[in-house]
């Protein structure tokens, strides 16, 4: 359970929640000399499909590089709202409220946040900012699979995001989230898995809510 908390605590996690909150994707055409026609054409259908979600419940498995696993769930809320709620032992948990990102550690009473455009890829919460200048499309052999790389060349620090996203007829937009790679600028590199998809639940906004612990430990001493 140390070697998962320490993975938890690491940058790379952040960039994970803020790709997966990617609902609130803006789309602007992507310069000309990055990409073609035809793959500025799949990005959009890939942000449209994303655009296309109100709401969202599906359960995850993080894994590190090292093969650590933790499981949970994942409850998503247009736009820019997520939790992450981990399995039962890991007191954990990452919420973004639509302004801000935040990372709590119930072990250690942290509390991380980060206000929406100046996360780490920011682009991915802020329906005013324009991901597909971000985006490059990676060839698949499957024309039913969809690769995107995301990264801020302007910010490496920031790492990459890979989306994976597969065709399903009943999925918002055609396309279905599968899968993201988080790569942080140390080459750390995350994995996240989604399976029972679940679309257009009730939501309420209390989910995105949090118990402070800090307040907790103030009040007990």
């Amino acid at each position: 359970m140390n070697t998962i908390l320490k993975t938890l605590r690491t940058p790379v996690l952040a960039a994970s929640a803020l790709a997966l909150a990617a609902t609130g994707l803006s789309v602007l055409p992507t310069p000309a000399t990055a990409q073609s026609a035809t793959d500025r054409a799949q990005i959009d259908t890939a942000v449209g499909a994303l655009r296309a979600i109100s709401s969202m419940r599906a359960d995850f498995v993080q894994t590190d590089r090292n093969g650590q696993r933790v499981g949970g769930v994942m409850t998503l809320k247009r736009p820019g709202k997520i939790r992450f709620q981990y399995q039962k032992g890991v007191p954990f948990l990452i919420v973004a409220d639509g302004s801000s990102l935040t990372m709590i550690d119930y072990e250690v009473r942290q509390v991380q946040r980060w206000p929406i455009r100046n996360s780490p890829l920011g682009a991915l919460l802020d329906p005013n900012k324009d991901v597909a200048r971000f985006a490059r499309l990676n060839p698949t052999a499957n024309p039913s699979v969809l690769s995107i790389d995301v990264k801020d060349p302007r910010h490496p620090e920031y790492g990459t995001i890979t989306l994976i996203m597969v065709r399903k007829a009943s999925a918002p937009g055609g396309w279905e989230l599968d899968s993201w790679v988080a790569l942080d600028s140390q080459a750390k590199r995350t994995t996240v898995r989604l399976t029972n998809h679940q679309y257009g639940i009730a939501v309420p906004d209390n989910t995105f809510r949090f118990n402070d612990p800090r307040t907790q430990n103030r009040r007990a001493g």
